[in-house]
């Protein structure tokens, strides 16, 4: 084990669970509030779930942001995509000049793009854009490990670093996104690995494959787990061998999140998959995530159930970026607004809600 690799196990035992005092607290003022009970069904799930996060029945949600790590993958030389490997770049800065869907989503919603650039194939620049440049992109999975275990650990490191940094800049909720052409080939050879699901099972179309393009992107998959023989038991082997740097970072802002109290909101596929991988190295941590949607892709549900995360969306997004991330961020607020401020039944003097027998 490397310095990194301590480093990282250092880390992940600092995790602590989340506070069940003040979930308890929540479900109880939830019951108070002067509506059926339940009937806000999942959106009072996930504020509680927030209040245990927290560490506090006073749910805070008001700046938010979406984690978008922009990487590229060797793998694209086998024909798993149907645009060019550039285009990882172009997207990456036009996230810094508001030019993407999450960008204008995130308007919307009132939350902070934050790009960062953890293995673009190459420089990039732009407004707000945050560097860590591991590699100019991965080496072709179909040939050998795409990163080495230490790339993949400082990788995971660096997420955790910067939910701390954004902890300290004031963000109380933080969604996961990604760009990086090839990425849903990575999240699908890893899923497959990891939850030891057929590969023709775990892979999709991504953006747009024709059909066979997707034979090819399965092919490509099922080469590179025989050729690198990933250990199901051991996360970070998988990640090193099959998986992106863009995943690898997302991994450590699941870790960071859980780490530092932050709710992190699980997007599609690719974040589920970094999710996927942050449980197989700390299994306490998934209490610190939240699922946004059901991807489109042939894995979303599937890897939700592993993770036993309930969507609140079921919209068959599959874009990435963490659009479907951001799609949530303004029901968990209109959520909170009524855990917040709703009257009572004590308040307006009527008869409470019995649970039923």
């Amino acid at each position: 084990m490397d310095e990194l690799e301590r480093e990282l196990a250092e880390k992940i035992k600092e995790i602590k669970p989340v506070d069940q005092k003040a979930i308890e607290i929540s479900k109880k003022r939830w019951d108070s509030i002067a509506h059926p009970l339940h009937s806000l069904g999942l959106l009072e799930d996930a504020i509680v779930a927030i209040s245990g996060i927290q560490k506090t029945p006073q749910v805070v949600l008001n700046k938010k942001c979406v984690v978008a790590f922009c990487a590229d993958n060797g793998v694209v030389a086998q024909g798993v995509t149907q645009s060019g490997q550039e285009v990882t770049a172009i997207v990456t800065e036009n996230f810094c000049s508001g030019q993407t869907s999450v960008c204008a989503m995130a308007r919307a919603a009132g939350a902070d793009v934050i790009p960062v650039d953890i293995g673009v194939a190459r420089d990039v620049s732009g407004k707000g854009l945050r560097i860590h440049k591991i590699a100019y992109g991965t080496q072709d999975i179909t040939k050998g490990p795409a990163m080495t275990r230490e790339q993949a650990a400082d990788a995971i490191l660096y997420g955790m670093q910067l939910v701390k940094d954004l902890k300290e800049e004031g963000y109380r909720l933080i969604a996961t996104g990604e760009m990086g052409i090839g990425n849903t080939t990575t999240s699908s050879a890893i899923l497959s690995v990891l939850l030891d699901r057929p590969v023709v099972e775990m892979t999709g179309r991504g953006a747009g494959l024709s059909s066979e393009g997707l034979k090819r992107k399965v092919s490509a998959i099922e080469t590179a787990i025989q050729i690198n023989q990933p250990d199901p038991q051991d996360a970070l082997d998988v990640l090193h061998k099959v998986g992106g740097l863009d995943i690898a970072g997302l991994v450590g802002v699941f870790l960071g999140g859980a780490r530092e109290n932050i709710p992190i909101v699980i997007d599609g596929v690719i974040s589920a998959a970094a999710a996927m991988t942050a449980k197989k190295l700390c299994p306490s941590a998934a209490d610190y995530w939240i699922a946004a949607h059901v991807s489109k892709e042939h894995a979303g549900k599937i890897v939700l159930d592993a993770l036993e995360k309930r969507p609140m969306l079921t919209c068959d997004m599959c874009l990435g970026e963490g659009t479907g991330a951001v799609a949530a961020f303004p029901i968990l607020d209109i959520a909170n607004a009524v855990y917040s401020e709703m009257s009572t039944f004590s308040d307006i003097e009527m008869e409470a809600y019995q649970p039923l027998v």
